[in-house]
């Protein structure tokens, strides 16, 4: 599990309103995101939608 190191920011009543963390905790917390996100876009990826290697390359060659 990801240790993350906070700090809780608060009003003047003393309430938390806000946590900060120090920017390379931050960006380690996007990568997971990032790397959590494409994990399921690739389990949710229809079979059928993959290209032989003469598809892809006739498709991408549409496209330039």
């Amino acid at each position: 599990m990801l240790d993350i190191k906070k700090t809780y920011v608060t009003d003047a009543k003393r309430r938390p309103f806000a946590v900060q963390v120090d920017i390379k905790t931050f960006e380690r917390i996007e990568q997971v995101l990032e790397d959590y996100a494409l994990g399921k876009l690739i389990e949710e990826n229809d079979s059928a939608d993959v290209l032989s290697v003469a598809e892809a390359r006739g498709f991408y060659s549409k496209l330039l």
